[in-house]
């Protein structure tokens, strides 16, 4: 379903909003598909999330899995006290 959903993100318009609303119910995640995800994903075919399986869940033996978008934009690298008394 996300893929679908992001796909319809990168197409626009009002009638892909519609049809996206009608499975995620969430303003501000589809806000989110239809700008930042849409501008991210805008060169890519398809394939824009992984799935890790993450093994057996206790209690009731349920398949368990992690859903991650690929591309996730870079975090810039955190500058420690080191670095800033050298210069």
């Amino acid at each position: 379903m996300a893929e679908r959903i992001i796909t319809l993100g990168k197409r626009g318009g009002l009638s892909n909003v519609r049809l996206a609303e009608r499975t995620v119910r969430n303003r501000v995640l589809l806000q989110k598909v239809f700008g930042e995800l849409k501008d991210r994903y805008q060169t890519r075919p398809g394939g824009y999330t992984r799935i890790v399986r993450l093994g057996f869940r206790t209690g009731d033996a349920a398949q368990m899995a992690l859903l991650e978008l690929v591309d996730r934009p870079a975090k810039a690298p955190k500058e420690t006290k080191a670095e800033d008394k050298s210069e």
